[in-house]
This record gives C-alpha cells, sequence and structure tokens, in this order.
C-alpha cells in the first residue's frame, strides 16, 4: 500500500516538473510539448541554460540510470547482480548531479537570478520548474545566450554565375540532431574562374568539408552549384565526372601495378565510347603528368609515399575533371615533395581547370595559389565565409602575415585561436554588400 502511495506520489512530481518546464522552454523559444518527451527533455533544458553538452549528457547518463533501476526488480536483494546493477547507478548518479548543477547555473544565468537558485532546483526541482516556467517575474535576459547577435546573413547577395567557372551560392546546409534541425552552414556565395588555384582554409568542424560535400553534390544543400553553364545538383549523373575528389587516405591496392591501377580507374571514370586507344593514350598522358612513367610497371606497395600521392591524386585526374578537389594532399610529405606536388597541380590549374586544395601548412606553398576562402563557426557554430579573395588581399583584410595565423584569428577561444571569427563575416558581409570585394 505504502508502495502504490510513494509511486503516484513520485509520478504526480514528475507530471508537474515536465508542466513546468514546458513554461521554461517556451521562454528560451522552445516548444513546449518537448518537454514531455521522456530523456529528450533533458537536452532541451541544457540548450535552455546555454549548456548544450551538459544537456546531452544528462540525456545518456538519465538513460543509463533509468536501465539499471528497472534491472535492479529484476534481482534478488543482496546478489552480486544487483550489487552490479546498484553500483552502476550510482556511479551514474555521480556525473549526472554535476552535470544538472552545471545546466543549474547556465539557468540561472539565462534568467538573470542569483546562482542560489540553484539550491530550490536541486531539492525540489518540480516546484522551481513550475515556479520559473509560469511565474510572470521569470524571464530570459535579452540575448542569452548569445553574447553578440548572430554574424549576418548575406544571402542576397549572390554570385554571378553568367561568367563560366564555378559558382556556389549555398543558402543552408541543415542536419537533423536529436529532433532539431540544426544549420551546419550558411550563406556562402563565390564565384571561381577557371585557371584558379584556390586555397580552402578553416579549422577542424569550420565547416570546410560540409562546403565541399555540398558544392560536388555528394550532400546536396539549399544552393544552387554551377560549373560553367551546367547547375550540378540538376545534372548531377552527368556532373559527377567533370568533378574530381582526391581524399586524405589512400584508397589504392598495393597488390596492383602503378598501370593496372590507372586502367582500373580510367575504366570507372571515363565514358565507356572511348575506345582501347585513346583510353591508353589518356593513361599513358596522366603517368607522365604526374612523373609516374617510370615506376608504371612497378607494384603500388612499392612506390614511395610521393609517388603514392600522385598516384592517388592521378586515379581522379584520369577523367579530365574540370573541378578538381584535394584534401590534404601533402599529408606526411616533406617540404621538397610537396612544393612538387603543389606545382604540379599549379600547372593543372594553369591549364583551364580550377583546383581546390585543403592543405594543414599552407605557408610553405601560398605562392602557387590565387586565391584563399577562409570558412569559421560563427557564435551559432554555423560555419560562415568569412573571406573569399586574393592572398594579398587576405593579409591585407585579416592584417595577418602568415595563412596560419588567419586560421588562429577565426578559430574558437576554445581551440586556442582568438574567437574573431564573427568580427570577420561581418566585415566580409559588408565589404561585399558595398561592392569593395
Amino acid at each position: 500500500m505504502l508502495r502504490n502511495i510513494l509511486i503516484i506520489v513520485l509520478e504526480a512530481l514528475e507530471l508537474i516538473e515536465m508542466f513546468g518546464m514546458s513554461g521554461v522552454f517556451e521562454k528560451c523559444g522552445k516548444k513546449g510539448w518537448l518537454a514531455f518527451v521522456p530523456l529528450l527533455r533533458l537536452d532541451r533544458f541544457g540548450e535552455c541554460a546555454g549548456k548544450d553538452q551538459e544537456g546531452r549528457s544528462l540525456m545518456i547518463l538519465k538513460a543509463g540510470i533509468d536501465i539499471t533501476t528497472v534491472t535492479c526488480f529484476f534481482f534478488k536483494l543482496g546478489s552480486p547482480q544487483y550489487m552490479i546493477s546498484g553500483s552502476l547507478m550510482i556511479m551514474m548518479m555521480i556525473p549526472y548531479t554535476i552535470y544538472s548543477i552545471r545546466v543549474y547555473f547556465g539557468l540561472c544565468d539565462a534568467f538573470g537570478r542569483n546562482r542560489l537558485w540553484v539550491i530550490p532546483w536541486a531539492i525540489a526541482r518540480p516546484l522551481t520548474a513550475l515556479l520559473w516556467g509560469f511565474g510572470k517575474t521569470f524571464i530570459t535576459i535579452d540575448g542569452y545566450p548569445y553574447e553578440e547577435d548572430a554574424a549576418p546573413e548575406v544571402s542576397d547577395i549572390q554570385a554571378d554565375s553568367t561568367g563560366g567557372g564555378l559558382s556556389v551560392n549555398i543558402t543552408n546546409r541543415t542536419a537533423m540532431s536529436f529532433l532539431k534541425r540544426i544549420v551546419l552552414l550558411r550563406d556562402v556565395h563565390l564565384n571561381i574562374p577557371t585557371g584558379h588555384m584556390v586555397l580552402l582554409l578553416g579549422g577542424s568542424g569550420s565547416g570546410k568539408t560540409t562546403f565541399l560535400n555540398a558544392v560536388t553534390g555528394y550532400e546536396k544543400a539549399k544552393a544552387v552549384i554551377k560549373l560553367g553553364d551546367s547547375n550540378v545538383y540538376k545534372n548531377y549523373k552527368n556532373m559527377k565526372y567533370d568533378i574530381g575528389f582526391v581524399p586524405q587516405q589512400d584508397l589504392v591496392r598495393g597488390s596492383d601495378t602503378v598501370y593496372r591501377t590507372l586502367s582500373d580507374a580510367a575504366s570507372l571514370r571515363l565514358p565507356a565510347s572511348i575506345k582501347g586507344e585513346q583510353k591508353r593514350n589518356r593513361i599513358n598522358q596522366v603517368l607522365d603528368t604526374f612523373g609516374l612513367t617510370p615506376v608504371k610497371s612497378s607494384l603500388v606497395d612499392k612506390l614511395s609515399g610521393g609517388q603514392r600521392k600522385r598516384l592517388s591524386i592521378a586515379m581522379e585526374y584520369i577523367s579530365d575533371p574540370t573541378l578538381f578537389i584535394l584534401d590534404e594532399p601533402d599529408s606526411g610529405l616533406d617540404g621538397v615533395m610537396a612544393r612538387s606536388l603543389f606545382e604540379k597541380l599549379r600547372a593543372i590549374a594553369d591549364s583551364g581547370k580550377i583546383v581546390i586544395v585543403i592543405t594543414h601548412t599552407p605557408d610553405r606553398v601560398i605562392d602557387l595559389f590565387d586565391d584563399v576562402i577562409v570558412v569559421a563557426k560563427d557564435n551559432r557554430r554555423t560555419g560562415r565565409l568569412a573571406y573569399y579573395g586574393t592572398v594579398d588581399g587576405a593579409r591585407s583584410f585579416f592584417e595577418k602575415r602568415s595563412m596560419e595565423e588567419i586560421l588562429m584569428s577565426v578559430n574558437r577561444r576554445e581551440e586556442g585561436g582568438e574567437g574573431k571569427a564573427d568580427v570577420f563575416v561581418r566585415k566580409y558581409a559588408a565589404l561585399r554588400a558595398g561592392g569593395s570585394i
């Protein structure tokens, strides 16, 4: 009888808490009904407090606590299995309490309240949630949890798509995460002429990969991407052979010869209408372009690091793409080998192609690039375009001497940077709006 009464009381308190949290959610600009969704409400509760990671951790820990609690009912009191389940539950309760306190502190900041309010949140959460959710004096402070307004959108300034080359007009690229749509990339508009070699610069998680996937059509965004006069998305089946992408990892089999590797790549990437003689001529031409003719009969496993890297690039270049994208092609190469590789890429660009490169050591070959694209995370952690233009223009725009210094200026402070991404996103948007770029 007493147990049944206790269960009813606990369920009533949980219902009161959910009802109160629905009011808190609505005051924080979120959907109130999410407070009635088990576990997920903890994730949203963390977001209300500006503690996204803590909220996510609370959700995961609560799931573990619930599972171990239910498991205890299936074991005899005092049995080894019961003790193990109980110990696991206690172990998870410790970080759960710590993360909860962090969220309470964040919520106090969000509502402009003294942090001593963490005490009633901790000991009387249902009633406190009800008070904060529906008390008229409990409102969020302006601008929280973002200290600044989001960097401005520039989607009304479209890149010209009539002059050939590569025109990119990305409105946004979104994804769903825990029933919430998040913006990965927003407002990227630029035009790259043919014959240009471009450096893509940005820190980890800044949106470089998302940008490239959107441009190539691998992961479509809300965007219009044109290569020459062709729309990449609308003509993807045909256009994908006109776009070459070389990943950081080598996708080659060590037991094949260099020539056989290129021959297989040609069979996959060249049109079926190309005859045997034309195919062999193209293979030999690419072997010569990348200096692989002397080792064309060698096994891939016997190649040096530089030769293997050139072979990986040659496999994508076999189809003679107009747009050539490379992700860290100099990874693992010394300065001399890297320089030689980038000089070959420069020659490819000079032949009328567009070459876009990601490299973590840009300054040693920066003289070979025409332009630089800088992407960075704004204060909402969305990938944004912070600059696109000439290399010398980038130095002047950021008031930095090197590309590494530019990267540090837009990286977030927790990543060791200066945290000025929003400053430069705004500055670049203003220059574009004024026609200075």
